[in-house]
């Protein structure tokens, strides 16, 4: 196995280490959807954080060798599609990528799918398809809308590498702190979410998602109306009750997530 699911309280690390290089080639993209998919349906876990093994390496992406062995690159990558994140439905956790290393081509937009990125200031990007005469198709659609277009496509059409304080100064990286200091930061950062309300971090994940293929003042009217599922959910739960409790009473809230 090369992805494993670590931790038993309310954080839940999602773990790839495939050595050498922790490349994703379809078995390996099945496991990253099915673990994906494990933590996403566990009510005890309320935020997923994703690492990978070793220091060298994030991920580069598609496994060109497995490729050049036979793995077909419209192949079945399993639930969630390639690196079994970017199209799993529902998923309304936080998740928070700790990168260290190469991190390009696929293992980038397997890193733009979570919802937070902390990275080590040793960490270097890149999205190279452009040299290997292919599109990075998820890259192509994510990265105009998270930094400036002009920005974008100069990442896309050059595939040229940047590094951990570009990739801050462009608005990609909530934090970059040292090699040591990595896991510590995103662990302590996933700690924090965890204690926070979880069925608002649905409901904005579903909004944000919807939103993308809706206009402002129709999505607007959905969530006011409680058209969207985990809005309605929200507005219908204790959690929102003691959310209003707590703050007249001048205490913290407890969450149960329901």
């Amino acid at each position: 196995m090369s992805v494993t699911i670590e931790g038993t309280g309310p954080v839940r690390e999602v773990v790839l280490d495939r050595p050498p290089a922790n490349a994703i080639d379809l078995a390996t993209s099945r496991e990253l959807g099915e673990a994906f998919r494990r933590v996403r349906d566990d009510d005890a876990c309320r935020v997923v954080l994703l690492r990978t093994g070793g220091a060298k390496f994030f991920c580069p992406g598609w496994d060109l060798k497995a490729a050049a062995g036979g793995d077909a690159v419209d192949g079945d990558y399993g639930v969630g599609g390639f690196g079994g994140l970017q199209q799993l439905p529902f998923m309304e956790k936080p998740v928070i990528a700790a990168v260290q290393g190469i991190c390009c081509g696929g293992g980038l937009e397997l890193a733009l799918s979570c919802d937070l990125i902390v990275a080590s200031e040793t960490a270097t990007f890149a999205l190279p398809e452009i040299r290997s005469g292919t599109v990075a198709d998820a890259a192509s659609i994510a990265l105009p809308k998270r930094i400036p277009y002009h920005v974008a496509m100069d990442l896309l059409l050059t595939g040229r590498w940047f590094d951990a304080a570009e990739a801050h100064r462009w608005g990609l990286l909530r934090e970059v702190t040292a090699p040591e200091a990595l896991l510590p930061t995103a662990r302590a950062l996933a700690d924090h979410l965890a204690s926070g309300p979880p069925l608002v971090y649905a409901a904005i994940k579903e909004i944000v998602r919807e939103a993308e293929a809706e206009r402002f003042g129709d999505m607007l009217n959905r969530v006011t109306r409680r058209q969207v599922r985990t809005v309605d959910r929200l507005y219908a739960s204790e959690d929102q009750r003691e959310g209003a409790r707590a703050f007249a009473e001048k205490r913290d809230p407890v969450w149960k997530g329901r």
